[in-house]
């Protein structure tokens, strides 16, 4: 585990919502010069604590076909490796997004993002549910995105009517 330290913590939080702020507008924010914040990223970057830097798009106004699924699964523990095994064997996968360890009545939960239905159903049945430690899953389909990581994805329309009056 690395220690942080006051900078390194407000560094993150800064970057967290917006990862193209520069180096220069973080030292104002903070108060600090340029070089301690090019060298709290560096140090950060090197541990592994920034894992990587990331756009967040909004596929529903792009009209590019794109459906995201979360699918819960439940496996039988590696005896000696108990979930990190088979959560490593489906992060491989390239359509796969995200695995989390969760609590409740599955073990992982897994994000991923196909084309159609069709290809995510496939995946599921072909790939996910042959893995020989998967019990079970459920599949949810993400039909709608409201907010995702912190980001408002919807915004109300301001009535663009004309009043007429009599």
């Amino acid at each position: 585990m690395t220690t942080l330290t006051t900078l390194d913590e407000h560094v993150l939080a800064i970057i967290e919502k917006n990862s193209r702020i520069n180096t220069k507008e973080l030292a104002i924010l903070l108060g600090t010069e340029e070089k301690e914040i090019r060298d709290s990223l560096v140090r950060l970057e090197e541990n592994g604590v920034i894992c990587g830097y990331h756009t967040m798009v909004d596929w529903d106004k792009t009209g590019v076909e794109k459906v995201t699924a979360l699918i819960e699964v439940r496996v039988t523990p590696q005896r000696g490796k108990g979930f990190d095994e088979i959560a490593e064997r489906i992060y491989k996968y390239p359509e796969v997004n995200s695995v989390y360890l969760i609590s409740g009545g599955y073990d992982l939960l897994v994000s991923l993002e196909g084309k159609s239905l069709k290809q995510v159903s496939s995946f599921v049945t072909n790939k996910l549910s042959t893995l020989d430690t998967v019990i079970g899953t459920t599949t949810h389909f993400i039909l709608k995105k409201y907010k995702d990581h912190g980001t408002i994805m919807t915004r109300k329309h301001e009535d663009q009517r004309e009043m007429i009056t009599p």
